[in-house]
Order: structure tokens, then sequence, then C-alpha cells
């Protein structure tokens, strides 16, 4: 009779390759490992095949999913204009989801009866990955051994693949915790844990240059959009993921986007962590100016009121919800009229507006202008409107005079 199939979401890091042999060793499973391609680069997803193999896996799946991340999660939230606490772009927030869903996919077609995950029970991701497979397929078991195991740090798990001849990346000298995709990387861990630590970038950072080693010289780019999503840069239509990239490159050349975050993780406690975003703050950027042309005062103040609300669904791992889908819907209908091209200069990690213009600008000089409107806009009218405007406050100034007799 063959064994139980339980699907690992696989990356070939240390946690996930430790975990296949873990999972032979404690539970009667075949280990089916999936790694899902969401723009890791770094050659991360050379090799797996064999080392999943070599560590204990029957199979593993490679699953270019770049595409689908951007246009479906990255984009959407963008459009939201989500940022979790006001400085994280949500780079491993929303790659969860799709990575999760592609899980239960696997798992379907593998007949498997579990998906096992390696977030720890510390973290954000072990609620993303459990609350899309609970929405999805809740008959699914979720194995999660960093709640299970003995091993209690980077290092233990370091001894633990030696001890099996499990190849990992890492060594006990460079234990920073990253995660990486499309959109962003992260770093957390090794001295980043003291809030009091400068965070050493020269040796630290991935995509981007560090502050003193941007360009002495400003670049301009120029991004278009349509309805709310980025479709072109330099006057170039590209597709989503070689969009990203683009920006990553030009963005990261000038120390763009790079945050030293201390966080509220959803499971109660505080974290600090170094975010390297450059195509997102790129884009968020842009897509700022331009909404501030094309939107009303009212849209605009709403928008921003629901994008906190937004940032925390996506954070909280709320992907597949009926709210974030119909908070979705509204953000869709908010930017029918969100077409237009931003130009923005970058210096030194700046991001400044260097002009924009749109089919649907709301702006109207004849009106906006210190010149002769009077057709438009007449200045006599301001008179009756801040009369009025201001009743409230006359009628209770009248109140406390009346009082003081």
């Amino acid at each position: 009779m063959s064994k139980p199939k339980v699907v690992l979401a696989y990356s070939g890091g240390l946690d996930t390759s430790v975990i296949i042999p873990w999972l032979k060793e404690n539970y009667d499973y075949e280990v089916i490992a999936c790694c899902a391609d969401v723009g890791q680069g770094g050659g991360e997803t050379d090799g797996l095949q064999e080392k999943a193999i070599k560590s204990g896996a029957s199979k593993l799946y490679l699953l270019n999913l770049q595409e689908e991340y951007v246009r479906d999660f990255v984009f959407p939230t963008l459009k939201a204009g989500a940022i979790y606490e006001g400085k994280y772009l949500l780079g491993t927030s929303h790659a969860r989801p799709v990575i999760a869903k592609h899980l239960v996919e696997v798992a379907h077609k593998e007949g498997a009866v579990a998906i096992c995950h390696g977030a720890t029970g510390k973290g954000n991701d072990q609620v993303r990955f459990e609350l899309t497979v609970m929405a999805l397929d809740p008959s699914l078991k979720v194995v999660a051994p960093w709640r299970e195991w003995n091993i209690k740090s980077r290092e233990d798990a370091i001894d633990y693949a030696e001890a099996h001849n499990v190849p990992i990346p890492c060594s006990k000298s460079d234990l920073y915790s990253r995660d990486r995709n499309l959109w962003h990387i992260s770093h957390e861990g090794m001295d980043l844990e003291d809030p009091a630590n400068e965070p050493k970038y020269d040796t630290l950072l991935k995509l981007s240059n560090a502050l003193e080693k941007a360009p002495d010289a400003a670049e301009y780019v120029t991004v278009d959009f349509e309805k709310g999503v980025p479709v072109a840069v330099n006057g170039k239509k590209m597709g989503p993921v070689e969009l990203v990239e683009l920006l990553n490159v030009i963005g990261g050349k000038h120390a763009v986007g790079i945050e030293d975050i201390v966080e509220d993780r959803l499971v109660g406690m505080k974290s600090r962590g170094v975010y390297e975003t450059p195509a997102g703050t790129i884009l968020y950027k842009a897509l700022e100016i331009l909404e501030s042309l094309c939107l009303d005062r009212d849209t605009q103040a709403f928008k921003r009121q629901s994008a906190v609300r937004f940032a925390e669904l996506v954070y909280d791992g709320k992907w597949f919800t009926p709210l974030r889908e119909s908070m979705s819907a509204m953000f869709d209908s908010m930017a029918e009229t969100v077409t237009g091209e931003v130009k923005l200069k970058l210096y030194k990690g700046n991001v400044s507006s260097a002009g924009v213009k749109s089919p649907y600008s709301l702006y109207n000089e004849n009106i906006a202008s210190f010149g002769d409107s009077a057709e438009l806009y007449n200045h006599k009218d301001a008179e009756g409107f801040i009369r009025l405007f201001g009743l409230p406050l006359r009628v209770r100034a009248m109140m406390n005079q009346a009082a003081k007799k």
C-alpha cells in the first residue's frame, strides 16, 4: 500500500531542506516538494530537482508563478495604495497566498492529504499559508515543523542538515533570514535583531546600492498607467514581470526603496528588518501622483482610509476572503480614470515628481489660475460659500457671547 503524500513548500533554503528528512523520520509520508518561482533570482532555483531528490523527496514541482504573482497579487495591492504601517510594501505578504494556492492545486493533482510549510511559529507566514489552505480546501491537513521539532535556531538547523548530509545554501557565518521575490527582498536576523544597530548596508543589500554609492547625477523615468495598472516604462510597453524587473534595476541603482522597519507582527510581537523595494517605491509614488490629477477629493480621501484596511488584510494573510475581493472590486472601479503618464526624478534614494499628464485630468487651468475665470469660477461666490460653511462656528460663537452676559 502506498504512503499518503504531503506537499512541501520547498525553496531549497536551510529550513525547507532539513524539513524533508525530518518529515520522513516523523511522519509516514511520501514527500512531494513544490517550489514556486516568484522571482527569487540569484540562481535560487538552480539544481533544485537534484537537491530535493537527494534530500529525500520523491519528486519536485518547479512552478513559474512570476506573471501571475505580479498581475493578480502585486498590482491589485498597488492599485489599492496599500502600505502596512506606512512603510512596508507587503513584498512577502502577497507572495504567500499565490504560493499556497498552487500548493493546494498540486495536492489535488497528487492526491495528497497534507501540506507542509517551513514558516516559524513566531512569524506571520504560518498564518498566511494556512489561511489560504483553509479558504481553498479545509480538508487538507497542515504540518508546521517549527511548531513541533526540537530545532530552536538556524544554527541547530545547520547541525541537523550536516548530520543528515543535506546540502544547504548558507553557513553559520551568514545567518540572515532573507525572503526574495520580484517585488522585494527582506533581511532579518543576526545584528538586525537589535534595533540599536545600524544596518551594514555595504554587505547587506542585494538589489540596491547603498545611499553613499548611488550616482551623483539624477535620472528621469516615465511610467504609463492604464486604469491604475503600470503598462510602460520610458515609453516602452512591457508585461508586468519585465516592468518590475526594469524598475528594480533603475531604482536600485539610485538607492530607492530601502527601508529599515520595526513592524508589528500579526502574532503580537515587534520585529526589525531591512526591506529593499526599488520598483515598488517608484510605482507607489507614480500612482499617487497620477491619482492626485485624476481622482476627486472625496474619492482620494476614502481610498487613503481604505488602503490602511486593505494593507492589514494582505499582511494578515486574508487574501482569499470576501472583504479583500470586494475591496479590490472597489479599487478597480476607482481606477477607471487613472490613466496617464508620470515623470519621476530619482536621486540619492529620493523619488520626486517631474510632471504628470492624463486624458482624464480633473485639473482645470482656467479655474486654478489666478487670472480671469469668471465663466467657471466667480470670486464673489466664495463669500456666500464661506458664510454657509462657517455657520456652525458663528452659531456657537453667538451662544458663547450670550452666555457670558
